[in-house]
């Protein structure tokens, strides 16, 4: 990933953001995964949780669970942090984890013959959102002998971004197609019977409304639109942290849809299922989520 020219001033801001970025990544690097792993869930617990992303939490969680008590909404606002934490000291491990070998911390349940998923040519995407260690999905896919790409939204600061990219080319897919301007690559992958894993469950001002608990949120077609176009089949998946470092993905089936022909409207609806599904998935087990997006335009 080659780092773009900067002006001066935004060079010397990104750098020092970056030198405090890396002496966390190496101070979580000597300790050890499963030592990291817990400070960075006390770093989530005691230092993120007071940053105002957290009123942001607060106001999505309120929306989202008017039924459940302040209380029980707080703890899931906490496990949040706690996770959030631990993946982020979890960056400088991620060429440890694996679905096999001495020392497996990712179990793949509900896949079944994987040999089948491709078996008609047809390309496939995998379908997410941030859950626990989002990064478990393409890191299993690839260990899974499914070739492909993972869509990413880069960090801003380019420092930052082309280490990250790194950490993730240790165990996942090679290539890592930019969310925003990566639509061809894309759909080159789906049309050559590959992999695509993509998290969907962030907000798109260039997306369409479509109902997310209970709300109005700007969502990508773009899955939609692909799976319509190319043929792909759509598999969705859920990450569990299991506890410490070590994780679960279940893979559930994709929507049984039948295209009208009305292009406009399909795209409308298979969008609207796909996010009803990624919905179903969160409130399985809603701490496991990122609640800091900024999903609908009525959050604070």
């Amino acid at each position: 990933m080659a780092l773009p020219t900067l002006r001066f001033g935004r060079k010397l801001r990104y750098g020092v953001e970056a030198a405090v970025f890396f002496a966390f990544m190496a101070l979580f690097r000597i300790v050890g995964l499963d030592r990291a792993s817990a400070l960075g869930g006390w770093i989530g617990r005691n230092i993120f949780s007071r940053l105002p992303p957290d009123r942001i939490a607060r106001a999505n969680l309120a929306g989202a669970f008017p039924e459940k008590s302040a209380a029980e909404r707080d703890a899931i606002r906490m496990a949040m942090w706690d996770n959030l934490g631990r993946v982020v000291a979890e960056y400088p491990h991620l060429e440890k984890f694996a679905i096999a070998g001495p020392d497996p911390r990712i179990r793949v349940a509900g896949l079944g013959d994987a040999s089948g998923v491709f078996a008609d040519g047809r390309g496939v995407m995998f379908l997410s959102a941030h859950l626990a260690n989002w990064e478990m999905m393409p890191i299993a896919g690839q260990e899974r002998g499914f070739e492909g790409a993972t869509v990413v939204r880069h960090p801003n600061n380019p420092y930052v971004a082309r280490w990250i990219a790194r950490q993730r080319a240790l165990r996942g897919p090679q290539e890592q197609i930019g969310k925003h301007s990566g639509a061809r690559r894309i759909f080159a992958q789906l049309r050559g019977g590959k992999a695509i894993y993509m998290l969907v469950d962030q907000k798109n001002d260039e997306g369409m409304a479509v109902p997310f608990f209970g709300r109005d949120a700007m969502t990508t077609p773009v899955p939609a639109a692909l799976a319509l176009k190319t043929g792909a089949r759509i598999l969705f998946a859920s990450n569990h942290r299991l506890g410490g470092s070590r994780f679960e993905i279940t893979v559930h089936p994709g929507p049984d849809f039948q295209p009208s022909g009305d292009e406009a409207r399909d795209i409308r609806t298979l969008t609207q299922t796909i996010t009803a599904h990624i919905e179903d998935i969160i409130r399985r087990d809603p701490a496991q989520w990122l609640w800091i997006h900024r999903r609908w335009p009525s959050t604070d």
